[in-house]
């Protein structure tokens, strides 16, 4: 497995990382299982306290961090500098929640009674995807350091760059070895790490194919995971909305990160009444996006993480066009220096279409038009995806109604989608399981032990 990072916008390689070999992963592990055994006796205020001390480094080093990740996959800076707030924010929220782990009073029988006390678990594996480098890992780091789990770090080869530094940042706030170690492996040493005792449970970000992997042996290994892959998420349109807010929210949300966001506005569900409307203002929005360097301050749209993704999401739109679909906004790969991929709209999708049921993770959208509330429900429900989603209308009522019969884990209402450290996150269906970030996330990789008393 390689891990080279290559400028998406000049295709120069610009680092290389070696593989570790075994003896360097078996010193990662004992390492952190050291430090698991250490923290037994050290208190969460303690760690609350280094969490606090990240959050200020990742700030002091905010800019350093997002010209990474512009290097690495193409984020622009403006993009790259609110990741990494979100990071800051993340580590910040678990410092200022550490009584989350209070022990809880239960009872049973006649009044006796029972507390519920939670501990740590053992060794974390945390295998994160190239699309948001430095807040996938901080989302499950922050809470297990918190906890006194250590992290391992498998990242997505692209950013490897992102993953040093990031390592370099928990460094520099003086957390103690073992805590977090970014580990260079590969598939086969993934595998074997899982299937090591020390390690009591795994978190992926990633597609479905390697979720079903990772899952697999996991699972084999009777090791506990939370699983954060696809999603195809449905951009509700209300005729009670208000269309010129949904019209910039909904182009805001499908072509952040270029489009590269598991929780990007996919479908656009519009009722017939605004949907004229909504149509026209989208096709404007989607052919003014201004393409270039992810590091020019003024550029709108940067390149796809890699030239590979860029082909690959040309077959799908070409095969969509093939099978009826019709192309509202046109674009695709654009020819010359970069891998840019000019913003796509698409319309009349039915089922018999594969582009129906697939995720697209770039610039492109689709337009379904629904008779009425029922029928939007019924188009977002047909899906194998499951992971957020947003519904505007000006009744907040009515669109609360809609939003809860949404088979999904997150529906935000008349605002796109995002990331908060207080509110849970994660899937159902095909874009999986567990929860990341607020107190559900705190407690998917803790001993949740019952003491109880006579």
């Amino acid at each position: 497995m390689g891990y080279t990072v290559t400028n998406p916008y000049t295709g120069e390689t610009l680092k290389q990382f070696t593989t570790a070999d075994d003896a360097a992963v078996e010193e990662a592990l004992t390492q952190a299982a050291q430090f698991y055994q250490q923290q037994k006796s050290i208190s969460v205020a303690s760690r609350a306290k280094k969490l606090q001390h990240f959050a200020k480094i990742l700030r002091e080093h905010k800019e350093e961090l997002a010209h990474e990740a512009a290097l690495n996959m193409g984020k622009r800076l403006i993009e790259g500098r609110g990741e990494v707030e979100l990071c800051a924010q993340l580590a910040e929220y678990y410092a200022a929640h550490l009584d989350l782990l209070d022990a809880k009073p239960y009872t049973y029988g006649t009044g006796k009674k029972a507390l519920l006390e939670y501990h740590s678990l053992g060794i974390i594996m945390s295998i994160e995807p190239w699309n948001f480098p430095y807040s996938q890992v901080v989302r499950v780091l922050a809470p297990n350091y918190l906890i006194g789990n250590p992290v391992v770090l498998k990242h997505a080869g692209i950013v490897a760059g992102c993953a040093d530094l990031l390592e370099k940042m928990v460094q520099a706030a003086g957390w103690e070895a073992g805590a977090f170690k970014n580990l260079f492996v590969s598939h086969a040493q993934v595998a074997q790490i899982i299937a090591d005792q020390r390690v009591q449970g795994v978190a992926l970000t990633g597609s479905e194919e390697v979720g079903s992997t990772i899952a697999g042996a996991a699972g084999k290994n009777l090791v506990k995971s939370t699983m954060e892959l696809g999603g195809s998420d449905v951009f509700v349109i209300l005729n009670d909305a208000d269309v010129q807010l949904a019209i910039a929210d909904a182009t805001a949300a499908r072509l952040r990160n270029s489009g590269q966001v598991c929780t990007s506005a996919k479908r656009y569900i519009v009722e017939k009444e605004v949907a004229a409307a909504f149509i026209a203002g989208i096709q404007k929005t989607f052919s003014a996006q201004k393409m270039g360097d992810p590091l020019d301050e003024t550029t709108e749209l940067a390149p796809l993480s890699s030239h590979n993704a860029a082909v690959e999401l040309q077959k799908q739109v070409e095969i969509a066009i093939a099978h009826g679909a019709k192309v509202l906004v046109a674009g695709g790969i654009v020819a010359g220096q970069g891998n840019f991929f000019k913003p796509v709209v698409l319309t009349d999708i039915t089922p018999a279409n594969p582009a129906y049921y697939q995720e697209f993770f770039g610039p492109v959208a689709q337009v379904f038009i629904a008779e009425n509330d029922a029928a939007v429900v019924a188009l977002a429900n047909d899906s194998h995806y499951g992971l957020a989603g947003a519904v505007y209308g000006k009744d907040e009522v009515r669109a609360h109604r809609v939003a809860s019969q949404l088979e999904t884990g997150q529906v935000f209402i008349n605002r796109p989608s995002g990331a908060h450290p207080e509110l849970p996150f994660g899937g159902i269906k095909h874009s999986g399981y567990g929860r990341e970030m607020s107190d559900l996330g705190l407690y998917e990789f803790t001993n949740q032990k019952i003491i109880v008393f006579k």
